[in-house]
């Protein structure tokens, strides 16, 4: 049943390529699925805490089966590419349709295309970090995989990281902190790591040179095979994309802080610095993001051994419903800011200051 479970992700690609087949207005049921109807049965569904045996967890992760699940993403997120770009530029349809055209296949960017990335992102083989770029390259966010690794994880719950919310900061003002602040951080991570080498800034060995350029020419191989508005069409996909993972990454960390030891460095990464969701759709259709406090604790970890922790703090429905909450923030913080002064109380009351406004 651990398995089988997993094999239910695979039937949002499939919704995207059949609603973008049937056109007329059944693209938007992809958006209804994964922002209506998933954050209601969330609602209702019982939670599991559970966590798998030693036993069970030793087998899971050697299991390649799991494995399969993310590379076959791979190529389902090209052919849901190729199809767009071929459909959206053959086919008549009117302003709505093609709203619902591009938001259908940006929600697979968002869902398949940078969350599979980011979870094959931290894995050792090349071939594997090979296949995260590529996913990353289908929404045009191949920076992700830099500073993704090499920042966020770092800075995670900290002034210095822009992926990290703050408390009381509008998801809308934290798009824009977070996009330029991550893109910016990339070049600052590939500058350093090449002034260590002592090579040329912008030598071809500078991996944020090498992911424009790709990007560039892919931008440009769509403009002239299939014309200039399809290229404004799947650019318009890409920032949806872009969009579903920073507001994953505001409700990840919101309001949360690490706290700074007395030599200025700050405190190992705990399990307290992430927000979870037990919820079981959202587990399974974003391969266990949701478990998130694991996730950062010990990075290497892979999705199907994920763990829940008592301590973590939790959120008040799964991701799909809380990335809708978040939309309205005085609502969002209504609900938030009494759980975060309620994890700061507890913590004060054993001796242990984790959080901090």
């Amino acid at each position: 049943m651990n398995k089988l479970k997993y094999i239910g992700a695979l039937s949002m690609p499939c919704m995207v390529f059949g609603s973008l087949y049937a056109g007329g207005y059944w693209p938007f049921i992809v958006v209804g699925f994964t922002f209506v109807l998933l954050p209601i049965l969330e609602l209702v569904l019982p939670m599991s805490t559970t966590n798998l045996t030693k036993l069970e967890e030793a087998v899971s992760r050697e299991d390649s089966f799991y494995d399969l699940l993310l590379y076959l993403i791979v190529p389902m997120q090209y052919g849901l590419l190729v199809y767009f770009l071929w459909i959206v530029t053959e086919r008549a349809m009117g302003a709505l349709e093609m709203i619902g055209y591009i938001l259908a296949f940006g929600t697979a960017c968002g869902v398949f295309g940078i969350n599979v990335a980011h979870e094959l992102g931290h894995r050792k083989s090349k071939y594997e970090q090979f296949m995260a770029k590529a996913l990353l390259l289908t929404s045009l966010n191949t920076h992700f995989f830099i500073e993704h690794n090499r920042g966020h994880h770092l800075h995670v719950s900290t002034q210095e990281d822009p992926a990290s919310a703050r408390r009381g900061e509008w998801v809308y003002f934290f798009w824009f902190r977070s996009m330029i602040g991550e893109w910016i951080s990339a070049w600052k991570l590939e500058f350093k790591r090449l002034q260590k080498k002592d090579v040329h800034l912008f030598h071809w060995s500078n991996a944020m040179v090498q992911y424009q350029t790709i990007q560039v020419l892919l931008c440009s191989s769509i403009a002239w095979y299939f014309g200039l508005w399809t290229l404004v069409y799947f650019v318009i996909a890409a920032i949806i994309g872009i969009l579903l993972l920073e507001t994953v990454q505001y409700i990840e960390h919101y309001g949360l802080r690490r706290e700074r030891n007395d030599n200025g460095s700050y405190e190992k990464t705990r399990p307290i610095h992430s927000w979870n969701s037990n919820h079981p759709l959202g587990r399974i259709v974003l391969f266990e993001l949701s478990r998130h406090s694991d996730h950062h604790y010990i990075p290497s970890r892979k999705y199907q051994i994920l763990r829940h922790f008592d301590e973590s703090p939790q959120l008040p429905t799964g991701y799909p419903g809380s990335m809708l909450l978040s939309l309205f923030p005085p609502l969002f913080f209504w609900v938030m800011h009494p759980r975060i002064d309620k994890l700061m109380a507890r913590d004060l009351q054993e001796g242990k200051p984790y959080l901090k406004h």
